[in-house]
């Protein structure tokens, strides 16, 4: 567990399902980024929880996404030799860990989880693991003796739940589990839809919807087509508060990508259209996808080494998993 003065452990995680989008980037690839050498971090690429829907699972596709998905964390800037950055299912400890806090959670409690709520609605039916997932969620965060999960405020009741669990086993069988916090980043990070500038920018929405979002690695010209045609309004406001939510959310792409505050802004473009701050906005996301594709690039070029870079880290994170694991084991009674 984390001593005192240490560094603090964070894990965070991306489902391997659908592209990775500018709103991913801001809102957590380039913290993770920021502040990689300030903590111990896990970077884990979660696949078990991309398989809760089996008529959605195309396993080859998986495979690859999940490379994907592991190389645009490395081309985005995270150092692969100063974090844990792996595949979860790559790790087994997460889906024998999950199977002992099964048997301690109660049922009412995934019962009342927002998102299985919103999820299971619109199905006939579901899989058990899309009911059990924040369990999984649980397991992966607790493995690690974590101290931080960043997440968006719809996550925040999973954290909560992970400390229930945690707390709920450490109360039946002994101090096992370190009890971790959610940290919730800037609201200025949250990027919302190009074409629905009242809904958040969404991986699942831009399978559906072309120029929903911009995705790390569309190519330019689909870049392009998708901020020139984000949604405004009719009149020529600038000023953040009073501006509407299409122009806010390309305001606030901008300040997020170039520093730049919202009264310097809405000076800048004083007396101007909404066509100069699209174009303004698309050359700040051209600068920073660009690198991010070139260096994504090389690693797809040569997957045996990514493959190998990967192969190494998941070696480390069982190292720390399962020391975990043992503990949990030791206290039920099971395992050699």
């Amino acid at each position: 567990m984390s001593e005192s003065g240490a560094r603090p452990r964070v894990f965070s995680g991306i489902q391997p399902s659908g592209d990775l989008h500018l709103g991913t980037y801001l809102g957590a690839l380039r913290q993770w980024v920021e502040h990689q050498h300030e903590r111990e971090n896990v970077f884990c690429v979660v696949d078990l929880h991309a398989i809760t829907v089996p008529e959605a699972i195309d396993p080859k596709g998986l495979k690859a996404k999940s490379r994907e998905v592991a190389a645009l964390y490395f081309a985005s800037g995270i150092d692969p030799d100063a974090n844990l950055v792996f595949v979860q299912s790559h790790v087994r400890e997460h889906a024998e860990l999950t199977w002992l806090l099964n048997c301690t959670t109660p049922l009412g409690w995934l019962h009342r989880m927002t998102q299985f709520k919103a999820k299971s609605d619109a199905r006939e039916s579901v899989s058990t693991g899309l009911l059990d997932y924040p369990v999984l969620q649980a397991a992966d965060i607790l493995l690690y003796d974590t101290d931080l999960v960043p997440v968006g405020e719809d996550q925040v009741q999973h954290v909560e739940l992970t400390r229930d669990i945690a707390q709920r086993f450490n109360h039946l069988f002994g101090e096992v589990f370190t009890l971790p916090d959610a940290t919730v980043p800037p609201s200025g990070a949250r990027v919302m839809g190009f074409d629905d500038p009242d809904a958040k920018m969404s991986k699942s929405v831009a399978q559906e919807r072309d120029r929903h979002a911009v995705n790390l690695l569309d190519d330019e010209s689909v870049i392009k087509k998708t901020v020139m045609s984000a949604v405004t309004d009719s009149g020529r406001e600038f000023r953040f508060e009073h501006a509407g939510a299409g122009v806010r959310n390309l305001l606030g792409v901008l300040r997020s990508l170039t520093g730049e505050s919202y009264e310097a802004l809405a000076d800048r473009y004083e007396g101007r259209g909404y066509g100069d701050l699209k174009k303004d906005v698309l050359e700040a996301i051209l600068e920073t996808v660009r690198p991010i594709r070139e260096r994504y690039e090389a690693y797809a070029a040569d997957p045996a080494e990514l493959d190998a870079i990967l192969a190494r880290n998941a070696d480390r994170a069982r190292e720390h998993a399962a020391r975990t694991l043992k503990r949990a084991q030791d206290a039920l009674g099971v395992g050699a």
